[in-house]
């Protein structure tokens, strides 16, 4: 009886974050793509990621990520984000947008007004974020601005975060401020389309003000769409909560039949029943073009931020032994699918070198395991270091510092996450990067090391000590 579909929606980010696996075609997250710094390239990734997710039936993306990740220590943003630069982010962000419109698929930007400069993750606490309206306009607001300005946005999603320089209240997340969302999103910035809450089960919003008050101070704030995304019992609170607001009057119903209005003034540019996806439509998951492009845009992303021993690309000798050593680590934050592929590594470098050797280890390291670590490091021709966001990590950077000092023989660094690792080592010589540890990125990142591809990225975010230093790329 609805006069248009439902809609569907994921978080298909690409990289780090995305729902559907090996069954759709993996191509790189943001960070990626920012190393890149290609429009034609972006929209051609969000073009096939829509196309994929069509043929699935899903009509919605919650995609792109607009932050700009300015600040290092975040936990939730960082590869997540196509960099630092807000013009960049902007104009990547627009090419993502015009991507996901040609294949047909509603995009949605976020985390508005910004959630790159925190340190704290908004699925377990409140981040607050001190920032005047000045600069706010100067940085975090560029992209959502430009893209509003240049193309219009289909949805737009609230960021779960505390402006007290905004609102006044260093307790009250911008889901549920008027200021941010009628004054600055509304009026300031001129947009009418359909803005919504990130979910409401995330602990910035359920620990403060608990999912049935969210629920309706975010309506009446200016929210159209409110995500009670895991739990049916939140989600039926939720709605109780809505229902009694109503009846008490506390919530007009002229305000939601404002938000009713621009839902459906979004199915309509979009949905219809006649061009639901038919079975033959999966034929257009991983498609040879779509497979092209992934190996196409991973060789675009690795990037090779010092070679200064040349040890780039490897040419170890059959008897010479390769040591990889992998840290043991989990996903940094909730929001993440992925999971540490270290098979796939093992497999994708013993394919260009069979005399390699992995160690998996737990740090802190014992006593003992230091001592047999030594003795294996003094048998290896090479030793491939591989960190995972060592730069928040005390004990992997203490453990990486002890191998340097310790090791005679060459090292190379394989930064397969946030790239700001060689902080917690700056005396790393030979420094790759791959922005995220998915299967492609490590596959694409071992034929870089032995010379079957180059790499082609440039750093989006910046390593200011080192880059004081003059760093550049050598192959």
């Amino acid at each position: 009886g609805h006069r248009y579909p439902l809609l569907i929606a994921i978080d298909q980010e690409n990289g780090m974050v995305q729902r559907l696996g090996e069954h759709v075609t993996l191509f790189p997250g943001n960070m990626a793509l920012g190393a890149s710094d290609s429009p034609e390239l972006v929209t051609a990734v969000a073009r096939a990621t829509g196309r994929e997710l069509q043929a699935l039936g899903i009509n919605m993306n919650l995609a792109p990520v607009l932050d700009i990740n300015n600040n290092p220590a975040n936990p939730v943003i960082g590869v997540r984000s196509f960099g630092e630069d807000p013009e960049q982010v902007a104009r990547l962000g627009l090419a993502a947008v015009r991507g996901y419109r040609e294949a047909g698929i509603i995009s949605c930007l976020k985390h508005f007004p910004g959630h790159g400069d925190t340190a704290t993750d908004s699925h377990l606490a409140l981040p607050l974020i001190p920032h005047d309206l000045a600069r706010l306009e100067h940085l975090e607001l560029v992209p959502f601005a430009r893209v509003l300005q240049a193309a219009g946005a289909d949805a737009i999603m609230t960021a779960h975060i505390a402006f007290p320089a905004l609102t006044g209240n260093p307790t009250l997340p911008a889901t549920v401020a008027p200021t941010i969302i009628t004054g600055l999103l509304r009026q300031r910035l001129n947009f009418d389309g359909v803005a919504m809450s990130d979910c409401l089960e995330m602990e910035a919003t359920a620990s403060t003000l608990g999912i049935e008050q969210a629920t309706v101070r975010a309506l009446e704030a200016g929210l159209d769409l409110i995500l009670i995304s895991h739990r049916y019992d939140r989600q039926l609170a939720g709605l109780a909560a809505m229902r009694t607001a109503l009846d008490e009057g506390r919530l007009s119903p002229a305000r939601l039949q404002q938000a009713l209005r621009r839902l459906q003034r979004l199915k309509a540019r979009y949905l219809s029943w006649e061009r639901l996806p038919q079975p033959e439509a999966l034929r257009q998951l991983k498609v040879p073009e779509h497979l092209e492009l992934q190996r196409r845009s991973y060789q675009r992303a690795i990037t090779l931020l010092r070679n200064h021993q040349g040890l780039l690309p490897l040419r170890l000798a059959p008897e010479q032994r390769l040591l990889i050593l992998i840290p043991q680590k989990e996903g940094a934050s909730r929001v993440e699918d992925q999971r540490y592929p270290v098979e796939a590594l093992i497999a994708s470098i013993q394919g260009y070198h069979p005399n390699t050797e992995a160690r998996l280890l737990t740090l802190p390291l014992a006593e003992s395991e230091r001592e047999a670590l030594h003795t294996d490091i003094t048998q290896a021709a090479l030793v491939l270091l591989v960190t995972v966001n060592a730069y928040l990590d005390k004990d992997q950077s203490a453990y990486i510092n002890w191998l340097v000092s310790e090791a005679a023989c060459p090292i190379v660094a394989l930064a397969v996450y946030n790239p700001y690792d060689l902080l917690a080592c700056p005396q790393l010589t030979t420094y790759l990067l791959t922005y995220e540890y998915t299967r492609p990125a490590i596959e694409t990142a071992s034929a870089v090391l032995f010379g079957a591809a180059h790499p082609q990225g440039h750093l989006p975010v910046s390593l200011p000590p080192l880059h004081a230093r003059g760093e550049g790329l050598s192959y």
